[in-house]
């Protein structure tokens, strides 16, 4: 078959190349989503899912991260010109990369669609890459909550330790909780800068009020989300959130930071948002949602409405959508 063709036998299916930039044991949400799409892709499409582009052939390109993925992306673009390349983009993408990095801007300009994980990503993008843009929720599957604890009220933390998910606040709230309050901040994630792993371990080690678990399997970190009634999402960029999503869909309510992933996740009106970076605004809505039942039941209540974007079957619909559409027409494509 020809570089230039996009036909192939009746008899095949076609062929989707899906790159992500992080493989299976990174137990991040890049891989995630790669594993997930994948698994809706196969009962219609051959899928072959990589960290870098191979060059084998392929009806269609699926890359996540504009910039990680950057040389995958213009070798697929330069060996098949007239193939479809959709470009996800991540919160580091979105609200990084794209503002400074050649490599990720080149990216774009590849890409015959772009795909962003939450509707306020549109307004990070200049009008002509907008109107190429689609939006898809990621999901999980709903699973009912587990009994609480009674002598405390635990708050999760998920998302491994580095600046783009300021780890740091969550501390800066446990440290200044009161002698007696019965809040417990269960930090869960791999410590990828070694500063903040040493501060996490110097924070449980001071602090009754905080317990960093460290890395723990995707299930694992489903049950803990389970368990509690509350996550805190304190990140500075998201592209959106699967923590987000995972709470809701495991019945826990969600306090997050104002980034705009997050907001975007969870909508302009939520109740559960507070300022960038403003460790006393958490620490003031995690402790009425601890003390003040029908606060926590308003936050409930606004997941569950939200939960409705975080379908498997609507996720998977869209995506179907999207690549069907797109190996069905011709793609532009910028030189």
């Amino acid at each position: 078959m020809s570089n230039r063709s996009r036909s192939w036998p009746s008899t095949a299916r076609p062929t989707v190349a899906l790159i992500t930039p992080y493989g299976a044991d990174s137990n991040n949400g890049n891989w995630r989503t790669a594993s997930r799409w994948a698994r809706f892709l196969r009962p219609h499409y051959r899928v072959r899912v990589a960290t870098q582009w191979d060059g084998r052939d392929a009806d269609l390109m699926i890359a996540l991260h504009a910039r990680r993925s950057a040389e995958s992306i213009a070798a697929f673009a330069a060996a098949h010109l007239q193939r479809p390349l959709i470009v996800v983009l991540t919160g580091t993408d979105l609200y990084r990369d794209i503002k400074t990095d050649a490599a990720a801007q080149r990216s774009l300009r590849l890409a015959t669609r772009l795909v962003v994980l939450q509707d306020e990503g549109r307004r990070e993008l200049p009008a002509a890459l907008a109107r190429k843009t689609a939006t898809i929720y990621q999901s999980a599957p709903a699973q009912a909550a587990l009994p609480r604890r009674r002598r405390t009220f635990d708050v999760v933390v998920l998302g491994h330790l580095r600046e783009e998910k300021d780890p740091g606040l969550a501390m800066q709230v446990a440290r200044q909780l009161p002698a007696d309050s019965r809040v417990r901040i269960l930090h869960i994630g791999a410590a990828l800068d070694a500063e903040f792993g040493r501060a996490a371990a110097a924070t449980q080690q001071s602090c009754p009020h905080y317990r960093w678990l460290g890395a723990v399997p995707h299930a694992a970190a489903r049950r803990w989300l389970r368990r509690a009634p509350l996550l805190l999402h304190p990140s500075k960029m998201e592209g959106g959130a699967q923590a987000v999503l995972e709470a809701i869909q495991s019945g826990a309510a969600v306090v997050a930071s104002d980034c705009a992933g997050n907001v975007g996740m969870l909508g302009r009106d939520y109740a559960g948002l507070f300022p960038l970076g403003e460790a006393q605004a958490a620490l003031r809505l995690i402790e009425r949602a601890a003390s003040n039942l029908p606060f926590l039941r308003q936050l409930q209540r606004q997941c569950r409405v939200r939960a409705r974007r975080f379908d498997p079957a609507r996720e998977r619909r869209a995506l179907l959508a999207l690549v069907t559409r797109n190996l069905t027409c011709k793609p532009p494509r910028a030189r």
